[in-house]
């Protein structure tokens, strides 16, 4: 049986903390969604998606099922560890065993860790809600939960500058406040404009004093055999980001 596949950081997060975005090998889910699919509002077969995610559970030995949010592209961060609605593009949690998921087939995932291990997050960055500030949100979240402690970032997979062409109202939402975001695009000759998230994504993080940003270096469209993409395939899986504080034995 093949193992689920999935990226695991590489940054400097305190050993306690565990994380990883999956990628699209090892599951049992059919064309288009083949095949470690973790959507489950994409057309997916339930029972298909359940399976992938107990591949998924044994192999990265979750301490729990995920913690999933209904994403709506905009700002609001869940606290996991109070009761409430799951509508957001965010999550932070200080329990250990609990864990932080975004899904994503482009958009840009980003995860957190509070520096001493003590807390962390996930957010859903696509451009809205980069636009909206899920990133600055989220780093507020965490610096409530855990004030003065330095926060670490990690940029998940997301589509690249090379593939991700936008028009002139997405290019206005970052520059019109801040003229300086206009690096992040490069105009095609199409008259249209080549947006590079990442660098939307540093930028934001910076700005609320984030200094330590890893990741950012792969690009769903063009890696076609390892992540899903939307803008590439239309009807496609969903990977899932993942991060928790490990409960110990």
């Amino acid at each position: 049986m093949a193992q689920p596949l999935f990226l695991t950081p590489d940054w400097p997060a305190p050993a306690r903390v565990r994380a990883l975005c999956t990628l699209r090998a090892g599951g049992v889910s059919a064309p288009p969604y083949k095949s470690l699919n973790l959507g489950q509002r994409v057309g997916d077969q339930p029972a298909d998606v359940a399976a992938n995610l107990s591949r998924l559970r044994a192999a990265a030995a979750l301490p729990s099922d995920p913690q999933w949010l209904v994403q709506v592209h905009g700002s609001a961060v869940a606290d996991l560890d109070l009761p409430g609605a799951r509508e957001a593009d965010a999550a932070v949690t200080r329990v250990p065993g609990r864990i932080c998921a975004i899904q994503t087939a482009d958009c840009l995932p980003v995860l957190f860790a509070a520096a001493d291990g003590s807390a962390v997050a996930a957010a859903h960055a696509g451009w809205r809600g980069l636009a909206a500030g899920v990133l600055e949100a989220s780093v507020a979240a965490l610096a409530s939960a855990v004030p003065d402690v330095p926060v670490l970032a990690w940029l998940g997979p997301a589509i690249g500058p090379a593939h991700f062409e936008v028009g002139a109202e997405v290019r206005e939402a970052f520059v019109g406040p801040d003229p300086d975001a206009e690096i992040a695009f490069i105009e095609n000759a199409r008259g249209r404009w080549q947006c590079d998230l990442y660098t939307l994504a540093r930028r934001a993080l910076a700005r609320v004093g984030v200094a330590d940003i890893r990741g950012g270096e792969h690009c769903t469209f063009a890696e076609t055999d390892r992540f899903y993409s939307y803008r590439r395939d239309g009807q496609t899986g969903r990977m899932a980001s993942q991060i928790w504080i490990d409960p110990g034995p």
